[in-house]
């Protein structure tokens, strides 16, 4: 899952990159609001963490432009603004939830993942493909039942290939998909992640094919192809 943090406290920031790097997600961190929305049009998030404090653009403001652009992803909302007017506020501007600073961090989470299960229903259960199983939530694979360990950038690609089984996947959004930390990741990388995980899941019957100039599709191959 790909999460967006969007805070100019430094010190809070780090500690929520530390706490929900430790389970998984795929994390960035913009400190200001002009490098959130920068962010934001660079790249496909599953949820936003959005502070309404920032230095230069207001929270607010933030999220009013993404409804404008019809942008459905969660927004959960951190602030230290209290009060039921700045709850209804940001609520009315399409926030998603709410929660006031100082918060704790197992709450957090819980409302995390019950915004990613609202907003992503396969992501409650597992996603069978062929052989193939992902569960999400506790990031696992298994084939037949019998768990398979990847690395996490290549189970990365595994999960975003499986989300998106009946369509190509551009090679950029896979280069988003593993950026880490606002690391860049370039095509090249893709492709060795991909020729990674093409090899481990060739024995089991699936297929991540290429399509030239566009990216790659994840599928299942026929017993008589095999």
């Amino acid at each position: 899952m790909n999460i967006i943090i969007i805070e100019d406290d430094e010190l809070l920031a780090a500690g929520l990159l530390r706490a929900f790097g430790q389970t998984g997600y795929t994390l960035t961190h913009a400190a200001s609001g002009a490098a959130a929305q920068a962010a934001l049009a660079a790249a496909d998030y599953d949820l936003v963490l959005l502070d309404l404090g920032l230095p230069d653009i207001d929270g607010i403001d933030i999220l009013r432009g993404l409804r404008r652009r019809r942008m459905s992803v969660p927004v959960l909302v951190l602030t230290a603004r209290d009060g039921v007017e700045q709850r209804i506020a940001a609520l009315n501007a399409g926030a998603d939830d709410y929660l006031e600073k100082p918060f704790d961090l197992r709450e957090l989470d819980a409302r995390v993942r019950a915004l990613l299960r609202r907003s992503h229903v396969d992501f409650g259960h597992e996603i069978v493909l062929g052989r193939l199983a992902i569960h999400p939530f506790e990031r696992r694979v298994s084939v037949d039942g019998v768990p398979l360990t990847l690395p996490a950038r290549e189970y990365e690609v595994l999960e975003f290939l499986c989300l998106n089984a009946t369509q190509v996947v551009n090679k950029s959004r896979l280069a988003q998909r593993l950026t880490l930390s606002n690391e860049d990741i370039g095509d090249n990388a893709v492709e060795v992640y991909v020729h990674r995980l093409r090899r481990r899941l060739a024995p089991y019957g699936i297929r991540i094919q290429t399509i030239r100039g566009v990216g790659y599709l994840l599928e299942t191959i026929a017993c008589d192809e095999a």
